[in-house]
């Protein structure tokens, strides 16, 4: 998930970059005055949080449907403490007042048709991994969202990992210079030594560098792509690592070169997984960053075979949705 906090240093805020692109995206099924009509193909949206910047259950319930999901992942954050790994308490709540892991777990008992939940825990605590391991044995199928600012190989990560591996789930990263998960050109080390977990990157300095040239302080890039940049290696080389297409930053990795988007989602359409990572209350129309993430895929992947891919066909394979 993408806050607007202190630690961002980037160009436009989500707010600017939303309206920017919204006349990129927006189509006819955007702009329009009534919601989408319920698709027949089935979605399911790999990020989604509770109180998610004070959004209420009910309009988040509401939110899914007008979009058409028919399953949604909730990522709880983790416990709200004062230490290094969550800016001295400046993000906790995932910096987006999120809720935690009891509250995902019984909004998903609400409506289990339509909400399955992850676990989570701040990095580096002591207490964690038993956290983690007490919402993993309640039905949890992911770890995540892991958004704390340690070292994207240091050995917080290394110990989540061991979790993920005994509990064959996989674990979302949100990479995001300087602040969350430093040092993504280290993160091969991770992969390599953990073939059997599934990691799934996520958010601003993961999908910058798509780019050869990226400059890893910028956040929200414009410029062209040149092909070849650690995000395009890492999915390429190793067969444990994912994309997850939410958030402002999955939306502009496709807006800001859409040659070059077609290309990227054709060749990773095995590997990708569509999130919504949106704190909207309406589900529907340009202000509303899940709906234009749907459409761009929609109009840049190669065909309906990938579109179904990356909707619902990895993600349910990949946390055995059934």
């Amino acid at each position: 998930m993408v806050p607007k906090h202190m630690f961002l240093n980037h160009p436009l805020n989500r707010r600017d970059f939303l309206k920017a692109s919204a006349g990129v995206a927006a189509t006819a099924t955007l702009t329009g005055a009534e919601p989408e009509s319920p698709t027949t193909e089935p979605i399911i949206d790999i990020h989604q949080h509770t109180n998610y910047a004070g959004r209420t259950d009910e309009q988040l319930v509401k939110h899914q449907r007008a979009m058409g999901i028919s399953k949604t992942i909730l990522l709880p954050a983790g416990t709200p403490v004062e230490r290094p790994s969550t800016h001295m308490g400046k993000s906790n709540g995932l910096a987006a007042k999120c809720g935690g892991n009891q509250s995902c777990l019984e909004l998903a008992r609400q409506h289990p048709k339509e909400f399955l939940f992850g676990a989570n825990e701040v990095a580096d605590l002591p207490s964690g991994r038993e956290e983690i391991k007490k919402y993993l044995k309640l039905g949890a199928i992911i770890i995540a969202e892991q958004k704390f600012s340690v070292e994207c190989d240091s050995e917080a990560i290394e110990n989540l990992a061991r979790v993920a591996q005994d509990y064959g789930v996989p674990v979302l990263m949100h990479f995001q210079h300087a602040t969350y998960n430093m040092g993504i050109e280290r993160f091969h080390k991770i992969l390599a030594k953990f073939p059997k977990v599934n990691f799934i990157g996520h958010a601003q300095t993961w999908w910058g560098n798509i780019d050869a040239k990226h400059d890893q302080k910028v956040m929200y890039p414009t410029t062209k792509v040149t092909p070849g940049g650690i995000t395009d290696r890492l999915l390429a080389d190793y067969p444990n690592m994912y994309g997850d297409m939410s958030a402002g930053s999955g939306l502009n990795s496709m807006l800001r070169d859409e040659d070059h988007a077609r290309g990227f989602l054709d060749r990773h359409q095995d590997k990708l997984l569509y999130g919504s990572d949106c704190n909207d209350v309406i589900g529907r129309g340009p202000g509303c960053q899940g709906a234009q993430t749907l459409a761009a895929i929609r109009r840049l992947a190669p065909n309906p075979k990938a579109i179904r891919k990356i909707f619902y066909e990895n993600a349910a394979r990949l946390m055995k949705i059934g």
